[in-house]
């Protein structure tokens, strides 16, 4: 697993000290990689005191056996938050002295990551070439970035780049402060790779020049080494760290099932070879004069019976099984047509929700994530959002909310037929009819909220044929609570 992660610390080429940090390293006995980066707060006496104090900190803290993944990241960033604050009590020198850091779990074996982050450290996910930003820069101008009210070149260059609203070490009892800590958690996919970084590289280096590097054919090591050389070669004005993780999993694909109608035009040349081998058997028999193979060889008017049954039967198994296909096409035709009937068919969608609905239908691989710079709230929903795929991960990055507009009556979001397993993460939705209509058990919510919404979820169960159903609805399949929920499974 040693080859799955790296990462890499440099002092840059102004400052004299490195007030960086970073963790990688494998926990839980190997089962997990611990990845973290941390950045003592530039122009504070004790931003290197303070960094390495929430290193040690946390290293010690998951030297304990695993347990609920965020609340133990939030304890141990809590407990690091405790031990620097204490620390500046004790020392004059030291009072101004705090960090900020982005901390992640990294479940490879079950392709998943977990993360927690304060500050403008950052964490991005790499995924079929296309760079995404996790975290949130908890400061001003990384609220304006986000937002979409400032480009990336801007907030590069802005005066006040560096000045953030939270870090470790402002203040005691994050215990009570429950937003102060970002958490969540992704799934991390065959392929994809995971970059944490301090601002030394994002204040350096554009998304685009860190993609490319990222993309490279290279190993991690040489990733991470080119990031730095990069942010060096434009300036290097801070202490520049980079920990990146890779997802080297042989990504699983499933045979496709064959098409009906190959599996007709195979049948109907199976019957043409067996007729053939019948009558060439018949004539080379005819061409022999042995009375006792004459005596033992079937006529030819029974070999023509067994054919012509043989392809009689062939052609009545087929047709059942086109009956049958077409019958299962319109069932799920009309169980489609039936949720969307309610929907403004007709209805020009907004530019926001186009946009959503294209990255829906055009996304490549089954994760989708929301950002409140791509899609700003609320997102008004006038039209519905048909998911018309086998599986998909909507997850937000932010506080994204669905709102209908103030003349549409139809549900928000619709599952297809063709649905298998659609999970919908830290959404938002108010003022629906119907919030999500779905059919069988495809439908997965992860954090979803629900506001003034007369049916949350509205669910058609199918059942095949004209079969005796037992069983009842278990509501018990969804839990609420008044505080999101992360695990590990």
């Amino acid at each position: 697993m040693a080859d799955n992660y790296f990462g890499i610390t440099d002092v840059g080429k102004v400052r004299d000290n490195n007030e960086d940090t970073f963790i990688a390293q494998e926990i839980f006995n190997d089962k997990a990689i611990l990845a973290c980066v941390i950045d003592g707060v530039g122009g504070y006496a004790g931003g290197e005191i303070a960094a390495e104090i929430a290193s040690e900190s946390i290293n010690e803290y998951f030297k304990n056996p695993p347990g609920e993944l965020i609340p133990m990241m939030k304890e141990s960033i809590t407990i690091a938050n405790e031990k620097i604050f204490a620390e500046k009590q004790l020392s004059k020198s030291h009072q101004n002295m705090a960090c900020v850091l982005t901390l992640a779990v990294i479940d490879i074996k079950r392709n998943q990551f977990h993360y927690a982050h304060v500050g403008d450290t950052r964490l991005y996910l790499l995924r079929d070439n296309s760079l995404v930003k996790v975290s949130k820069d908890h400061s001003f101008v990384g609220f304006l970035e986000d937002s979409g009210r400032l480009t990336e070149d801007a907030a590069m260059k802005h005066p006040k780049r560096n000045e953030i609203n939270k870090a470790l070490g402002f203040g005691n009892n994050l215990k009570t402060q429950e937003d102060y800590i970002e958490t969540g958690e992704s799934p991390f996919l065959p392929g994809d790779m995971l970059l944490f970084c301090s601002d030394g590289l994002t204040d350096m280096v554009n998304i685009k020049d860190i993609t490319s590097i990222l993309v490279e054919n290279t190993s991690l090591n040489e990733k991470a080494n080119q990031l730095i050389s990069a942010a060096n070669n434009n300036g290097g004005k801070d202490n520049i760290t980079v920990v990146l993780v890779q997802n080297s999993n042989i990504s699983q694909k499933q045979e496709a099932t064959m098409p009906l109608n190959t599996i007709k035009r195979e049948k109907v040349v199976s019957i043409q070879n067996v007729t053939e081998t019948t009558q060439a058997v018949n004539n080379t028999d005819k061409k022999k004069d042995n009375p006792a193979l004459d005596q033992i060889r079937p006529s030819n008017n029974n070999i023509n019976i067994i054919t012509v049954l043989s392809i009689l039967s062939l052609i009545l198994l087929v047709s059942t099984l086109t009956l049958w296909w077409k019958s299962s096409n319109e069932d799920s035709t009309a169980a489609d047509n039936k949720f969307v009937q309610n929907t403004n068919s007709n209805k020009i969608k907004n530019p926001q929700e186009a946009k959503l609905q294209n990255a829906i239908d055009s996304l490549v691989g089954d994760t989708l994530m929301l950002s409140v710079a791509a899609f700003p709230n609320p997102i008004i929903i006038s039209d519905t959002l048909l998911i018309n795929r086998d599986s998909l991960y909507i997850k937000t990055t932010g506080n994204i909310t669905f709102s209908a507009d103030s003349n549409y009556k139809g549900p928000a979001i619709v599952l297809s037929s063709l649905c298998k397993h659609i999970v919908l993460d830290s959404l938002k939705l108010e003022n629906f009819r119907i919030g999500i209509e779905a059919q069988n058990d495809a439908l997965e919510l992860r954090n979803v909220r629900f506001k003034n919404c007369l049916i949350p979820v509205n669910a058609m169960i199918t059942f095949a044929g004209e079969k005796y159903v037992n069983g009842r609805i278990n509501l018990n399949y969804f839990k609420l609570d008044s505080l999101p929920q992360f695990s590990i499974k």
